[in-house]
């Protein structure tokens, strides 16, 4: 499902317009950046949650030349599902 299929999904079940649908969808995910920014975990019970976590600097070979290089350290986003949702997997 992309975007614009989810924006007509949450239309379709909230019975509101599609661009109403496309500004709430974009005020979430704007919302839950910005918390994710500042470090923040955001949860929706029964959903799941977005935490940030740091991955350490690593080592890693080039496949091309079999080099050894060096993976900077970074920032990614973890999401864990909720008992609800995966209950429904």
């Amino acid at each position: 499902m992309n975007k614009a299929e989810l924006v007509d999904a949450i239309a379709s079940g909230s019975g509101i317009s599609k661009a109403d649908s496309k500004r709430a969808l974009d005020a979430f995910i704007d919302a839950t950046t910005n918390a994710l920014k500042s470090g923040d975990r955001v949860s929706l019970v029964g959903f799941g949650s977005f935490s940030v976590s740091e991955r350490a600097e690593r080592k890693g070979r080039n496949p091309q030349t079999g080099a050894e290089i060096t993976i900077a350290a970074k920032k990614v986003v973890k999401f864990k599902a909720g008992t609800e949702l995966s209950e429904k997997m």
